[in-house]
């Protein structure tokens, strides 16, 4: 894949070479604003990383009857965007289950179908879920295969692949185990080598759709950092994150960093277009924020539009923005933001979620900043940490 575009060549933005100058005379968003900015040029490197490492998969990856994903947190709604991946490319029964449900209810979670592989997703590898999980996994169900797919080679899921045969691990390039409390070049970049494992019979494209998504990345931060700080969208106080089942991971990981990034300041939901119908439509109030990730199947999109257009004409609330391609004229109102690129017409809905929750995590950091918060440690009295904090884990995960 290309080089792609370095970190200086943001500077062509005014709003993102603003932004950097800032970085540099005070603490707390520099390292947050470093990670969301190089995720095209780390994507371009899970893409040649994974292709490279393939071949050391191919045992796990054969004659699989089901896929279930897992991670805590972020790593939860990273396995909900790449089960999509699993169920449209490989194709096999893909399930995503949270590792905290695999600590309470374990077995009784997972698929019947045998042989399975289990990926358990990982910043860093130490939160008590992600070791819990896999302890649990290993005690109760020999038949599945272990995979971690991480960014921390020194965490507790790299060192244990490496003397437990029972488990293996892809470890992504160290600059992807984000130093920021939230999530995001990690995010994005264990998503990206997800689909890579479902897409391993046919590599050549995943690298083709991938380096699309790499340059069209580069086009869209850059419009949100160009579009995202105004008025309307920095004074309200809730933000609806709308999507279609095969993307509701992406808006279930957006309003997350935006509730991370805000200190809970601003209210958020996470809703399909038909979902918001039923109830939650009703807390969208003058002051809400809606963002659309748009589909790009004709069928899916048709309901999304009329959903649409049943807001404006209820005139609820204070600005949409839009993300996706062809997005029609007349949906858009004055307030309202649009950032179109032809990408999610040219690759497979598995590539999507990625570009949403880039569009998503600028959002929330210039939230923050409205906020008077710092993004790379939003949480000014610790209620949360960057590694969640040991507890006492239970059953067969605490063997």
């Amino acid at each position: 894949m290309s080089s792609g575009r370095n970190a200086s060549s943001w500077s062509q933005s005014s709003a993102i070479a603003e932004l950097l100058q800032q970085a540099e005379q005070k603490d707390g968003l520099r390292d947050t604003l470093r990670e969301i900015l190089q995720q095209p040029e780390t994507w371009r490197e899970t893409v040649s990383r994974l292709k490279a490492a393939l071949p050391q998969y191919t045992a796990i990856l054969d004659g699989l009857q089901a896929v279930v994903l897992t991670g805590s947190g972020s790593s939860e709604y990273a396995a909900e965007c790449a089960r999509t991946a699993f169920q449209r490319l490989f194709p096999v029964t893909a399930q995503s289950i949270g590792s905290g449900a695999l600590l309470t209810d374990s077995i009784s979670m997972l698929p019947q179908s045998r042989p399975a592989l289990m990926i358990h997703f990982a910043r860093s590898g130490d939160s008590p879920e992600s070791a819990g999980a896999l302890q649990a996994m290993l005690h109760d169900d020999a038949r599945i295969r272990q995979l971690a797919i991480t960014c921390n080679a020194e965490g507790k899921l790299a060192k244990a692949a490496a003397t437990d045969g029972r488990l293996k691990a892809l470890t992504l390039d160290a600059r992807t185990n984000d130093h920021s409390l939230v999530m995001t070049s990690s995010f994005t970049n264990m998503v990206l080598a997800a689909i890579g494992m479902a897409s391993h019979a046919d590599a050549e494209a995943y690298v083709s759709s991938a380096e699309k998504l790499a340059t069209a990345a580069e086009t869209i931060l850059t419009k949100a950092f160009e579009s995202f700080n105004t008025p309307s969208l920095q004074t309200c106080s809730r933000v609806f994150y709308l999507a279609d089942p095969a993307t509701f991971g992406a808006a279930r990981e957006a309003a997350l960093k935006m509730t991370e990034m805000t200190a809970g300041r601003v209210m958020t939901v996470a809703e399909t277009y038909l979902g918001l119908r039923h109830g939650p439509m009703s807390a969208i109030h003058k002051d809400a924020v809606i963002v659309c990730f748009l589909s790009a199947d004709p069928l899916a999109r048709a309901y999304e539009e009329d959903l649409i257009r049943e807001l404006n004409a209820k005139q609820l609330g204070a600005a949409k923005i839009f993300i996706g391609s062809a997005v029609p004229h007349d949906l858009v109102q004055k307030q309202d933001i649009v950032i179109a690129n032809e990408v999610f017409s040219q690759t497979s809905v598995a590539f999507h979620s990625l570009l949403h929750v880039a569009a998503g995590q600028v959002l929330a950091f210039y939230r923050c900043l409205h906020e008077g918060l710092k993004p790379d440690a939003p949480s000014e009295s610790g209620v949360i940490n960057r590694v969640v904090q040991k507890f006492q884990l239970h059953g067969a995960a605490a063997e």
